[in-house]
């Protein structure tokens, strides 16, 4: 075995005596030139499957010649195995073959190590165990099925691909060694499903059978078994009746085109597994179609063939009168063919087979996912509308190939790109995307604090443009934000929608964040200055109407929302008559205790002294009251339980002195006081409490009203469904009087509440 690779001097030697060949021998030229370039290279060398490089290179141009590939086709087979042992294999490639040749090179060799890193990944997904695991792992597959075809831009790659996964199947059935499940598994829902959308059903059908058999050995040979024939005697037989059958009806005049073929394992086995047939309910085991111009030769056909043979009752579907949801029409029946065996046969138009083949209906689409359904198949949406236009297109003469490129196609996956993970997962990304944009596709957080990326292992700029294929590593802090500069569309930082909104998101969450802080700190500093630092913070929020603390903070740090309000709940300490205290301009003592009225108050102990009612908790008789002396504005008299005096009282104890209310009060003499009245918001409100006030006789010299919506900031203006907070200040003679008003207040509709302030 080889253990090095031909030095530069050897391998220029062989492209120059490549280059002096003739090139004008043909087809069989150009193979036998490829191989002759790559047998010293791959000769006794091992691929990682342990086939031998050569034979399996050999196998692969057998297979491609097989399905009608073109011998350029054949000819690449050679070239890019060859390529793993050049220095440099894309620039000696295109030295001796030519670009062309060149790039198949490039990138078959870049997909056959996307398949290795994705069957890693597979495999470290297959350790864990649940149901996410499963999940991720069909998201896994399908997410690989996409990048095969968009990595592949030029379609001979995936025919490559499809035929050398083909070849290591077959080298590991002859040789009876055990496939290892990741590659069977991978030939099973990847290189299949791919082979069968791209309408190469000939290695789609191989591929299943032998996937089949490595991945369920027992059940592959318990239906063998049972089907009691070999494949090769089954082809024997449909071609006996498929000749029959056409030969028939060509002799009745009708000019039809017959094809056949027996069912294989793999199909047998999922009918019966999905639809829960026994089977010699099967009865498609073997399957003709025959083909006619007219819509009227399909009935004609069908006669002749229920005279030939005996129909199967029940089994008969007619879609061309009723044609399926996808638009496919055909003739289904079922008879019991010479040798007694059922045999299904399918009936159609030309147009009818084109548009099954290769229209909306193709032939993966109804089979796999038809509006009956089986073994829980479903369409994949706007991807397999993509394969059928680019089969319409293109791969419709794919086996008859023989251009050198294939362009027509390259538009079908031009606005996504896969790439993969260090632990080889898939991820789909939008065109153009950057490493900052597979971070936040990974993960938000990812994204937030991604600082740098390594693409193939080498460091890249934060706005560099991925490609299919690549590996892409993120590097980033462990705490951190995304910057102001990636939002600027010139300097390409993100190329993807979602990661854009993901960004704005957080800068958004600062300035929220910023906007809170500062009305916390606001409200703080109110609840210090008026001595209620223990009210709790919740509780204020929600008595204000609003949902939690953060959203009263917000509006107060946008300026939405008067500190005003929340003086206005706590009873502000500073009411305006008390704003400038004066000593008393003259303090006389007496020996003995004297008495004077003013204003219907006796101050004992001082005469000749100014006296004033306060105007934050409006006193009036009979209530029982005390006296502080001021500074300017002689001595306020408060209610007892007035807390702005129990305050003052506290801290300057020597300005208190005592009063009373005059035995002999002035006539007609009336005092203010306020009322608070607390109620759901309705039209009419207001109309209503101020009757009551008017029945009993009262002057309202002052109103104000405030209402607040539920979880919300205070509107400026009374809606329906408001709470709403009424203040009035009537004139009354005697305090004792407001215990009724109060009750008839409360009894108004909606009112929660009237208490005196």
């Amino acid at each position: 075995m080889k253990t090095g690779l031909p030095s530069p001097g050897e391998q220029a030697a062989a492209i120059v005596a490549l280059a002096d060949k003739d090139l004008q021998d043909g087809g069989a030229g150009q193979v036998a030139r490829a191989r002759a370039f790559a047998e010293p290279l791959l000769s006794g060398q091992a691929l990682d499957t342990g086939e031998d490089a050569l034979a399996h290179a050999d196998g692969v141009a057998a297979l491609l010649a097989g399905v009608g590939a073109a011998p350029a086709m054949q000819a690449a087979s050679y070239l890019v195995y060859a390529g793993d042992y050049l220095n440099k294999p894309e620039e000696i490639v295109a030295k001796a073959f030519g670009e062309s040749y060149a790039s198949l090179v490039t990138h078959t060799r870049k997909l056959v190590q996307i398949q290795r890193a994705a069957r890693e990944g597979e495999a470290l997904l297959s350790e864990g165990g649940g149901k996410d695991a499963a999940e991720q792992r069909q998201q896994q597959t399908e997410r690989v099925r996409k990048m095969l075809l968009a990595f592949s831009r030029d379609l001979r790659v995936v025919l490559l691909r499809l035929a050398s996964r083909l070849q290591t199947l077959r080298y590991f059935a002859a040789s009876k060694t055990a496939c290892p499940q990741a590659i069977a598994a991978e030939s099973q829902q990847v290189f299949a499903p791919l082979a069968n959308r791209l309408g190469i059903w000939q290695i789609k059908w191989e591929l299943e059978d032998l996937s089949f058999r490595f991945l369920k050995p027992e059940a592959y040979k318990e239906l063998a078994r049972a089907l009691d024939e070999k494949r090769l005697e089954r082809e024997q037989r449909v071609e006996a009746t498929r000749s029959a059958v056409e030969n028939d009806l060509r002799a009745q005049g009708l000019q039809a085109e017959v094809q056949g073929r027996p069912k294989h394992l793999y199909s047998i086995w999922k009918k019966m597994q999905g639809k829960s047939l026994s089977l010699d309910r099967v009865f498609d085991l073997r399957a003709l179609r025959v083909i006619v111009p007219e819509v009227a030769d399909c009935y004609a056909c069908l006669s002749r063939l229920h005279e030939l043979y005996t129909a199967v009752p029940g089994e008969f579907d007619d879609y061309i009168a009723r044609p399926k949801p996808n638009g496919y029409q055909s003739l289904h029946t079922v008879v019991i063919g010479p040798d007694g065996r059922t045999m299904e046969v399918q009936i159609r138009t030309r147009a009818m087979h084109e548009h099954a083949e290769h229209g909306v209906a193709a032939h993966w689409a109804y089979k796999e996912a038809g509006a009956r359904g089986y073994a829980g198949v479903v369409a994949a949406g706007d991807f397999e509308e993509q394969v059928a236009a680019a089969r319409k297109a293109v791969l419709r003469q794919l086996l008859a190939w023989e251009r050198e490129f294939a362009q027509s196609e390259d538009a079908v996956f031009d606005d996504r790109i896969y790439v993969f993970t260090p632990q080889a997962t898939v991820v789909e990304l939008c065109k153009d995307a950057t490493p900052i944009d597979f971070a936040y596709t990974l993960h938000t957080d990812l994204g937030h604090r991604c600082r740098g990326a390594k693409v193939d292992g080498q460091m890249v700029p934060l706005n560099t443009r991925l490609k299919n294929g690549q590996t892409v590593e993120v590097i980033a802090l462990k705490e951190g934000g995304p910057s102001l500069d990636w939002l600027n569309t010139e300097l390409g930082y993100l190329q993807s929608q979602r990661a854009r909104a993901k960004v704005r998101a957080w800068f958004n969450a600062q300035v929220q964040a910023q906007t809170i802080a500062k009305g916390r700190e606001l409200v703080e500093k109110l609840l210090q200055r008026e001595g209620k630092t223990a009210t709790k913070l919740e509780d204020l929020a929600s008595r204000l109407g609003f949902k939690s603390a953060d959203a009263l903070f917000e509006v107060v740090g946008k300026d939405e929302y008067s500190l005003r309000n929340i003086e206005t709940l706590l009873r502000p300490p500073v009411p305006e008559a008390d704003e400038d205290e004066l000593l008393a301009q003259r303090r006389t003592k007496s020996s003995s205790q004297s008495a004077a009225p003013r204003g219907g108050v006796l101050v004992v102990g001082v005469d000749s002294l100014l006296t004033g009612l306060a105007r934050c908790c409006r006193p009036a008789p009979p209530d029982l009251i005390g006296g502080y002396v001021t500074r300017g504005k002689g001595v306020a008299i408060h209610r007892s339980d007035c807390s702005n005096f129990r305050e003052m009282a506290r801290s300057a104890p020597e300005r208190v002195i005592a009063v009373a209310w005059g035995e002999r009060p002035e006539k007609g003499a009336v005092y203010p006081v306020d009322v608070v009245v607390e109620s759901n918001d309705r039209q009419g409100l207001l109309r209503d409490i101020l009757e009551v006030f008017a029945k009993e006789k009262m002057n309202v010299t002052a109103v104000n009203t405030q209402s607040h919506k539920a979880g919300h900031k205070a509107a400026p203006r009374l809606a329906k469904g408001d709470t709403a907070w009424m203040s009035f200040t009537v004139e009354v003679s005697d305090s004792a009087r407001l215990a009724q008003v109060l009750h008839n207040l409360a009894q108004i509709n909606g009112v929660r509440g009237a208490r005196r302030r």
